[in-house]
């Protein structure tokens, strides 16, 4: 399992860390994984569970008009 921090997340989507909190708070986003105990821990997100949330957003476009 690949952890990967915001600064990585950040290059994989546009969203503002607001935005990504929120859709975190709606369950519209995989959750992010806390690396230890205190208040300020460091956390991060599976890699494989924002992958797969991209794809699944990608596969929901329309199909290309164009001949």
């Amino acid at each position: 399992m690949r952890i990967i921090d915001w600064k990585q997340l950040k290059s994989m989507q546009p969203y503002s860390r607001q935005h990504i909190a929120r859709l975190e708070a709606q369950n519209r986003f995989p959750r992010r994984v806390r690396l230890g105990n205190g208040p300020r821990t460091r956390c991060g997100w599976v890699h494989d569970e924002v992958t797969a949330w991209l794809e699944e957003r990608a596969n929901r476009r329309e199909p290309s008009t164009s001949s």
